[in-house]
């Protein structure tokens, strides 16, 4: 590398000036662009400014470095204090400007002013060339510029564009998740209305007690749906002894209309409900009146809402639901009536056992508890002219009314065929032959036996009924399980045989029917075996003083450990081991008493 300088004195604004020009020179001989040039000389100018600000004598050495092997030059400016101490700072670092094409600078000039006034002249031009080219070269930038500057401008306003675009797509995104959401919401809760309408419909449906239905109604509607219900079953205020209660004005004109009334504090504007101004029974809640229907009005469920109001998907539920159960109580209400009739018809057939001298009778009869099963069960005992007595246990198949009065006809058709003394098998044999020619789609059970006071026998016979069971003075039980005749009715002729059995003094004939022993889970065969052990256990002393409560304490153990869905009958001939010397009389309910 290569390096040549020389040193200009700088004291005055000319020497300055010229030295600024002579620079100008070498720059603009070694072809630095134009910017480069401008960049160097206004850098040089400032540091000029400075020097001569400060005052005192300056030097300037230029200083060219021409490195050969790297085939490049740069020039090298300072500025620095003549007679400067070694101690002082060096001042300012050395101004560079690379020289692509200048191997060999001149010497400055000497200080002439006619060199001068050529430098300073030619270096003025040289400045507006290099003005010209700056401004050029900003005006070209300008350009550049606004054209980015509009570009920028069109693409923020296609970003704003895309944003906003973005922004709306996102909120009708937003709008149909919260769509979706609600109608999802809509169907689980429209959902969860139709299964507690389903399962409720279904709860209430099965029961035929009015009162049953009631409380299920309130069981299953409060406190999710009402805070309290109240029901006014119109055949009610005409019970003797119902205690009248006040009703809101709501139920009243439900009542009077036949329409849901709603009343509250504001309008429900609910789907077919009339609005109504607030209850003074409930004037902070709403209440909602609806008619139970829809067959014939039987009565107002009042619900007080849960809430500040009623909705209406869920009054449209409730509106169905007293529809419904309207329609249960009034199957409830027939049931009854049905019910009431069948057995006081059963009841009135029911004769009082008769009064019979060294013979103690007992009999009970029980309705089934549960489901439509008033059935055919009878039972009967009366003298025939011979002075022997008969007594007769029978079961119709079938229930309801039918049931009663073909139970009604047997027995009325026993009494007559008993006139002639005729023996238990030569009854049942016309008793068949009568119902297979009056009711030949229905049959019938029935055992029949004679006793007689003071003989220790009793003759009996039986078409297709559960067996007698006779029991000792000594406690010991048997069951007739000769083998019984067809059912009375069966499509095929018959004639029933007659068949006697032991009764000694103190000795119990017990006839009865299927409900006593019967049970679906375990069959008929265990029942009897059950009644036979309960009939054994009955001491002889207290069965022949007390044959009633012999009679309910056998109905009790048979019975305490299940519900009775068929009717019982059961019937005790007792033969005292003393002598009844004092004549008995026999009350309505089947209870025999001493005179």
């Amino acid at each position: 590398m290569t390096t040549t300088h020389d040193v200009w004195k700088i004291t005055t604004v000319t020497d300055a000036a010229l030295a600024r020009a002579a620079l100008d020179r070498t720059v603009t001989d070694g072809q630095v662009p134009a910017l480069e040039r401008a960049r160097f000389l206004s850098d040089l100018s400032a540091r000029l400014r400075r020097c001569l600000s400060q005052g005192g004598e300056w030097e300037l050495v230029r200083a060219l470095r021409n490195d050969t092997a790297a085939q490049e030059s740069r020039l090298e400016v300072s500025l620095r204090p003549i007679n400067a101490s070694p101690a002082d700072p060096e001042g300012e670092p050395a101004l560079v400007c690379p020289l692509p094409h200048l191997r060999h600078p001149p010497p400055l000039p000497p200080l002439d002013r006619g060199v001068a006034g050529a430098l300073l002249s030619e270096a003025l031009l040289r400045a507006d060339e290099n003005t010209t080219t700056a401004l050029d070269l900003l005006e070209e930038q300008q350009c550049l510029v606004r054209l980015h500057r509009e570009e920028l401008h069109h693409t923020n306003q296609g970003v704003l564009a895309l944003h906003s675009e973005l922004e709306a797509t996102a909120r009708a995104q937003q709008d149909l998740l919260e769509a979706e959401r609600a109608a999802r919401d809509e169907t689980e809760r429209a959902r969860r209305l139709l299964t507690f309408l389903a399962d409720a419909s279904a709860t209430i449906a099965v029961s035929l007690s009015p009162e049953a239905i009631v409380r299920r109604v309130s069981d299953l509607l409060v406190p999710d749906y009402a805070e309290h219900i109240d029901v006014w079953l119109f055949d009610e205020d005409d019970e003797p002894g119902h205690r009248r209660r006040e009703h809101a004005a709501a139920a009243v004109t439900a009542a009077r209309t036949d329409r849901p009334q709603h009343a509250g504090p504001h309008p429900g504007r609910l789907p077919g409900v009339d609005d109504l101004p607030p209850s003074a029974l409930s004037p902070d809640r709403p209440l909602l009146a609806i008619p139970f229907g829809p067959r014939r009005l039987l009565g107002v469920l009042t619900l007080t809402a849960p809430g500040p109001r009623f909705d209406a998907d869920t009054c449209v539920m409730l509106i169905e639901l007293a529809r419904r159960a309207g329609i249960a109580l009034d199957h409830a209400r027939r049931y009854e009536q049905y019910r009431d009739t069948a057995e006081s018809l059963q009841r009135a057939q029911l004769t009082d056992l008769p009064a019979v001298p060294g013979l103690l009778l007992a009999a009970r009869y029980l309705p089934a508890t549960q489901g439509m099963n008033i059935g055919g069960d009878w039972y009967d005992a009366f003298l025939q002219p011979d002075g022997s007595l008969l007594i007769v246990i029978g079961d119709v198949t079938g229930h309801g009314l039918h049931a009663a009065i073909v139970m009604g006809q047997l027995r009325t058709a026993l009494r007559a065929y008993a006139i002639d003394n005729a023996t238990p098998g030569e009854i049942l044999t016309l008793l068949h032959r009568m119902l297979r020619h009056l009711q030949p789609e229905l049959y019938a059970t029935a055992l029949i036996a004679r006793v007689s006071p003071g003989e220790r026998e009793a003759v009996w016979a039986s078409a297709g009924h559960p067996p007698a069971i006779v029991c000792s003075d000594d406690g010991g039980v048997s069951v007739l399980r000769d083998r019984p005749g067809p059912m009375l009715g069966i499509p095929i002729d018959c004639v029933y045989a007659d068949h006697a059995t032991a009764l000694p003094p103190g000795g119990t004939l017990m006839l009865y029917t299927d409900g006593l022993v019967e049970r679906r889970a375990l069959g008929i065969d265990p029942g009897i075996e059950r009644l036979a052990d309960a009939l054994g256990a009955l001491p002889a002393p207290e069965t022949e003083q007390d044959l009633d409560a012999a009679a309910d304490t056998v109905v009790t153990r048979l019975l305490h450990d299940s519900a009775r869905d068929d009717d019982v009958c059961l019937l005790l001939c007792h033969a005292p081991a003393r002598r009844q010397d004092d004549e008995t009389h026999t009350d309505p309910s089947g209870r025999s008493e001493p005179a």
